[in-house]
């Protein structure tokens, strides 16, 4: 199947990734876990890259979670100085694949300077009209649910006026849609608290792949099995 085939097969209007197993990939090579997290990096600009040309509308990458920072003081260190390094670096990337940045996560429990390179990267892009890469970094789907809920209550939102809408629209990115096919790398089936209201529908493909391993073959035949897949949103099929 080549991609025209795949583009006009129907495509997932957004796709989410949990990028799992850098830290056991550099360890199999005997490597420092700090490799694994740049060989992902690369993984993840080639992914990214891969559903801009298929013309995936949005591509949400779980890049550090409210609970990574659980990890050594030396790799939370590492991982901030890569995100920060990769922002900042990264204009023509985005530029040259038509990428817009947006991010979802608590912003203000990130170190200042990180922040700021978020916020550059969200205003630098906001004209591309390609893929939306939206990085969730310092997030938990639980955190954005409260703090979401946090805003209804601070502007005095009436009980009986609560809606799935509403609620919708208090999360971090207010239009964003929920996800089609949710993706985790690594062997692992679980959600790990990432975009569960959003992740109402999806369809879950879980792959034994570590991410730096996982290619844009594979990316591809993972859209090609989300295409292939019945959704029915509750519905029971037609009787015939």
């Amino acid at each position: 199947m080549n991609i025209e085939e795949i583009k006009a097969g129907g495509l997932p209007e957004h796709v989410a990734i949990i990028m799992d197993g850098n830290g056991r990939w550099a360890k199999q090579r005997g490597l420092a876990r700090s490799q694994g997290h740049k060989e992902g990096l690369n993984s993840a600009k080639r992914i990214v890259a891969q559903a801009a040309s298929l013309g995936i509308k949005y591509i949400t990458l779980y890049t550090f979670s409210t609970e990574n920072w659980k990890r050594t003081q030396e790799e939370v260190g590492y991982l901030m100085t890569l995100i920060k390094g990769h922002l900042r670096a990264e204009f023509q990337f985005y530029k040259d694949n038509g990428i817009k940045i947006e991010h979802i996560g608590d912003l203000s429990g990130l170190p200042k300077d990180v922040q700021k390179e978020i916020l550059n990267a969200k205003k630098d892009t906001e004209h591309f009209t390609g893929t939306t890469c939206v990085l969730a970094i310092n997030y938990g789907s639980r955190d954005e649910i409260v703090r979401g809920i946090k805003k209804l209550v601070e502007n005095n939102v009436k009980t009986e006026d609560i809606t799935e809408k509403l609620i919708s629209d208090s999360l971090d990115i207010k239009d964003l849609p929920d996800v089609d096919l949710m993706i985790r790398t690594g062997g692992e089936e679980r959600l790990s608290n990432f975009l569960l209201w959003q992740c109402a529908y999806a369809e879950f493909l879980f792959t034994d792949t570590l991410w730096p391993d996982y290619t844009e073959n594979e990316f591809i035949e993972d859209i090609i099995k989300f295409q292939k897949r019945n959704r029915r949103f509750g519905a029971v099929p037609d009787q015939k």
